[in-house]
């Protein structure tokens, strides 16, 4: 995608959101990152930008630059520079919807399966799942909690991190970056 170079993509109108509805987004991902970040699945402005964590307000973005991940804010189409930091995203759930209440549990677990074979083929240090009750879903653990996990995915070590979407208020965003970065502090111990 020339994105990065030419600066962010046209605002989406009100219509072109309303018809992701069902648009899927490449992974970005690369074999040995450091992070593997999961999201659930895009919401509707992605789908509509093609780009991850793509709409106003999302949190992913802010938290990642407040945690240590990155040096500076990375803009959503900034993809190149976040694989040449060894952190890629994916999603359990390819298809854009409105909200992720909209997804099914068969559509969690087979993400969970599809999450396995990609962190075989790719071989991330780490798999950081954003959000809890996806990961619960999609791992049939239903009493796990934020931070660490003892499964591993592929042979990745595994971490759940809480959903970075402006609809969890659950989490501010300082709260979000501290959970971001007790992440970075055993990704990357020396930093």
């Amino acid at each position: 995608m020339d994105a990065e170079r030419s600066g962010p993509p046209p605002r989406p109108t009100p219509a072109e959101v309303a018809a992701a509805q069902g648009r899927t987004i490449p992974d970005w991902v690369r074999p040995g990152l450091r992070v593997l970040f999961c999201g659930l699945n895009p919401g509707l402005y992605s789908g509509a930008t093609g780009l991850h964590f793509a709409r106003p307000g999302n949190r992913f973005w802010p938290a990642l630059h407040l945690s240590g991940f990155t040096d500076r804010l990375l803009a959503p189409w900034e993809r190149d520079v976040l694989l040449d930091l060894g952190l890629g995203i994916t999603n359990l759930v390819e298809r854009a919807t409105a909200q992720a209440s909209a997804l099914t549990r068969d559509e969690l677990a087979a993400g969970g399966q599809a999450l396995e074979q990609l962190a075989v083929r790719t071989q991330p240090a780490w798999v950081a799942v954003l959000g809890i009750t996806g990961y619960r879903a999609a791992f049939g653990e239903p009493r796990a909690r934020i931070g660490p996990q003892q499964r591993l995915i592929g042979a990745a070590r595994t971490w759940v991190l809480p959903n970075p979407s402006g609809l969890n208020a659950h989490f501010t965003l300082p709260r979000l970056a501290e959970e971001f970065a007790r992440l970075r502090g055993e990704a990357d111990p020396a930093r």
